[in-house]
């Protein structure tokens, strides 16, 4: 790792360049406008997301809020719970315990740094980790294992067999720096009494684990509030899915990565709902002044992203969809799978429910919660057995009525290499064409973003979508 990437702590770095960005937006528009001048390294983000409105200028605090509550959490007391984005934040937060999501550190260091997160995922490689591994882990953990983070106090992570390149890059990080560290089991199938109950009681093991390591036990009546506050944000999610239907939709490409992103941030805390709050005033603003979600104004195109986003640098991506007229149906992460969602009812015994009546059932809406996150449960076996990847991407694609479908993740993701080209051959039998992205959505070495547009427009232009 170069010198001059030592001098930082990270967390302080990306915690102090969020804070200042979160504040631009707060003075006059010619204030805000004669400030960018000053900012040119990470202004295409801040900008990005001050002109998405209200609820991109909150979600710019929301970012600055999670840094502030690493970078203090040791002066109040707090331990630091080191986790993936394959695992809720409710339970920690219902434990007081500061959460920290290395995918998400390694996702905003990637839109904010314009170096991006070379030097850091290439030392992860120096110390051990295969340069095959998951670059979404790889970011935030290289800043971990140099020392340049905050001190985190434990680590648990979901599911091996999901991802192996996920509880691999977990596992090595407890061993590297003597960690404590809990790694939950889960079956091939969800939704029967006895994996439930196999779930459940793996879940239970690991709060034990996590009592143990802060000297304090789950406070069950704290837990209750935090499993109301996800009702709350489960229903306010509903709406800006159902709002997400509409042909034109009213909702901007950029509110799906504030939907998903703020999820695995602060799901269960006050902060996430506040802020969608924020979308569903403004998705019905725009919907009843009869805007559409685009800037662009007419909706040429509609997408449905059948894995992750695109993540390097100035929102462009997000962008990119905007300036071509093109709708952003959303991916396997805008989705949570709670019981009354729409494209649930196409995919029976998938969803969870909230239910605060005893700590049995609270733990148990929180374990099954847990197991229909991201990875957990679209990508935990084949591809085209019941309730998995092909059945659950056409349930979202004809409800959500997209024109095509497109993948993109890292080189790291062998669950879903393994697999993608017949999933896309099936997709392209039912009608859909299918473009597969041969990028890193963290690495833009892999292949520039340049090239990568390049290639969307080629899909788009020979398929005679655009």
């Amino acid at each position: 790792m170069r010198p001059e990437i030592q001098e930082y702590n990270y967390d302080w770095l990306m915690g102090k360049t969020l804070k200042t960005a979160s504040k631009v937006p707060l003075g006059t528009l010619k204030e805000t406008e004669y400030t960018y001048r000053y900012i040119p390294y990470y202004k295409g983000v801040a900008k990005s997301f001050i002109d998405a409105g209200p609820p991109g200028v909150k979600f710019l605090a929301l970012l600055s809020k999670y840094y502030e509550n690493i970078l203090t959490a040791k002066d109040q007391g707090k331990m630091i719970g080191a986790s993936t984005f394959c695992s809720t934040p409710a339970l920690l937060f219902a434990m007081d315990i500061v959460p920290l999501t290395f995918e998400l550190l390694t996702a905003i260091g990637c839109l904010v740094w314009k170096r991006g997160m070379f030097d850091y995922m290439d030392y992860c490689c120096e110390v051990g980790m295969p340069e095959t591994s998951c670059s979404s882990q790889r970011g935030f953990m290289g800043a971990y294992l140099a020392g340049l983070s905050e001190k985190i106090d434990f680590i648990i992570c979901d599911t091996p067999g999901v991802c192996d390149t996920n509880a691999n890059a977990f596992a090595f990080s407890a061993a590297y720096k003597n960690k404590p560290f809990y790694q939950l089991n889960y079956p091939s199938t969800i939704g029967d009494d006895r994996s439930q109950k196999y779930h459940l009681d793996d879940f239970k093991e690991m709060i034990r684990f996590i009592e143990a390591q802060s000297g304090k036990n789950l406070d069950y009546d704290r837990l209750g509030e935090v499993l109301e506050e996800v009702n709350k944000q489960d229903a306010l999610t509903a709406d800006l899915e159902d709002m997400l239907l509409m042909v034109p939709t009213p909702i901007p490409p950029i509110f799906n990565v504030i939907m998903y992103a703020s999820r695995f941030l602060f799901s269960g805390h006050k902060e996430y709902t506040e802020l969608l709050e924020i979308m569903v005033d403004t998705a019905k603003k725009r919907l009843a002044a009869g805007v559409p979600g685009l800037s662009a104004g007419e909706e040429k195109l509609r997408v449905f992203m059948c894995y992750i986003d695109h993540y390097t640098v100035d929102m462009n991506f997000y962008n990119y969809f905007e300036e071509r007229g093109i709708a952003h149906t959303g991916s396997i992460l805008t989705r949570n799978f709670r019981d009354g969602n729409k494209y649930v009812r196409d995919l029976p015994d998938n969803a969870y429910s909230i239910d605060t009546s005893c700590p049995d059932a609270m733990l148990d809406s929180i374990a099954q919660m847990n197991a229909r996150l991201p990875m957990v449960r679209s990508i935990r076996g084949p591809y085209d057995k019941h309730g998995m990847w092909l059945e659950e991407s056409m349930a979202c694609v004809k409800l959500y009525q997209a024109d095509c479908v497109i993948y993109n993740g890292t080189p790291g993701c062998r669950n879903t290499w393994g697999m993608v080209k017949p999933f896309a051959r099936d997709i392209e039998k039912l009608g859909y064409p299918v473009h597969i992205m041969n990028d890193d959505g963290f690495d833009d070495r892999v292949e520039s973003w340049e090239a990568t547009r390049e290639r969307l427009d080629e899909f788009f232009h020979v398929r005679g979508l655009l």
